[in-house]
């Protein structure tokens, strides 16, 4: 199967994929911005946008959007992240050109009412309130902001009760017309599509959309530093961060394997020796998250009170030796998880479009599984011993959520 690529003349993307055999589809619109994007005044415009645009268009109101999607059996929603914002679909193959219709016209035609505004905020104050309430979200939060103060990329994503009150009407459509411009956006489809039919579909309803690009980010700047939120739960939650790769960097899949035999499965040696073998944790991982420009190796557990200066220093300890002794087992094992983990993600339409998409704005053309499968084979134990040194020498970030929290050691 080979995904066909058309460029429309203000410059978006149009990228499907035909899979024989299948009578469903998955749509994306991927927009390359984020809560990143935003100003120091606008924190969380980039995910109320992505709200508001559910609540009507020129076309539509909020229930006639949600029924049309539903009266043929399919779904549609979004998600932001401080660097994406993505709008999708998933359908029947028959019912391609309504979903088509759908999601383009949430960002080509918002309605952005007041009244509208009004209701919707309060839902996304209740989302914060939640994502408040949920430490083990609110943690990650935490990290960012202790990993890079005082930066886009360390604000929240939902925003704060503050920043939400100063935002209106005029802020998104400021947003939509400076950001939602033709160069930063594709188009993916995978499943029972024509793809000829997709681009005149496009053409029709985001020909018209501005070209260009949105505005360049802040480049992301790792400091580290702790931050310490003493609550009355019953677990404490600790994420340790340092600096990471960018999926540019010739390091990044050593990283990303690294975190894998450290902490990414039940063999891993941080599941084994926190959980198994020392009782310190239920919940403990290592991860290695990125965004366009950076990387983050996060170790995370959840433990009691009393054990978490133990498992903390003991987590220290564990991603020390693991950069100093990973074995060649270690490493083949991490490889295989990640390899299948790809593979198996893509065997569905929703996962093949979400690769067109992710592949085009990161990398600004399609990546073949192939290749990646390919360099992940490439890496040797020395460069993950080596990518997993060069991350632990950074200056570390400390998030810590739970009962006693100023009082843990750095």
């Amino acid at each position: 199967m080979t995904p066909q690529l058309t460029t429309l003349a203000n410059g978006l993307t149009v990228a499907t994929l035909d899979m024989p055999g299948l009578e469903t589809a998955a749509l994306s619109l991927n927009a390359d911005v984020g809560a990143r994007n935003e100003g120091a005044g606008e924190n969380g415009l980039a995910h109320l946008f992505e709200h508001m645009v559910f609540k009507g268009t020129r076309s539509r109101s909020a229930r006639a959007i949600a029924e049309a999607i539903e009266d043929v059996g399919g779904s549609l929603n979004a998600w932001t992240s401080r660097d994406t914002t993505c709008f999708h679909a998933r359908v029947l193959a028959n019912d391609v050109p309504l979903a088509l219709e759908l999601v383009t016209d949430l960002i080509a035609s918002p309605s952005f009412t007041d009244a509208d505004l009004a209701l919707e905020r309060e839902v996304v104050l209740s989302e914060i309130g939640e994502a408040l309430e949920t430490p083990d979200d609110l943690v990650f939060d935490h990290l960012q902001a202790a990993a890079f103060p005082a930066q886009s990329l360390g604000r929240p994503i939902l925003g704060t009760r503050e920043s939400l009150a100063a935002l209106d009407g005029a802020s998104l459509r400021s947003w939509q017309g400076s950001h939602y411009r033709g160069a930063g956006l594709v188009l993916s489809a995978a499943g029972k599509v024509d793809h000829d039919a997709i681009v005149r579909q496009a053409e029709a309803m985001l020909g018209a959309l501005p070209s260009g690009r949105p505005g360049a980010i802040e480049q992301a700047s790792w400091v580290g530093g702790r931050i310490s939120d003493s609550k009355r739960n019953e677990q404490t939650h600790i994420a340790l961060g340092f600096k990471g790769f960018g999926p540019l960097d010739p390091a990044f899949d050593a990283a990303r394997l690294f975190a894998a035999a450290l902490g990414g499965g039940m063999s891993s040696r941080l599941f084994q020796e926190l959980r198994e073998e020392r009782g310190l944790a239920y919940s403990v991982s290592a991860s290695h998250g990125i965004h366009a420009d950076a990387g983050v190796l996060t170790l995370y557990c959840a433990t009691r009170p009393a054990d978490a200066d133990r498992a903390l220093a003991l987590a220290r300890e564990i991603a020390a030796a693991t950069a100093a002794d990973l074995s060649p087992a270690e490493l083949a094992r991490a490889r295989a998880q990640m390899k299948a983990g790809v593979l198996m993600g893509l065997e569905g339409c929703a996962g093949q479009a979400d690769w067109l998409g992710g592949s085009l704005i990161t990398y600004g053309r399609v990546i073949p599984p192939s290749e990646l499968i390919a360099a992940l084979d490439a890496v040797t134990v020395e460069q993950v011993r080596a990518a997993g040194a060069a991350m632990l020498a950074t200056p570390p970030a400390l998030a810590i959520v739970g009962p006693k929290a100023t009082k843990l050691a750095a």
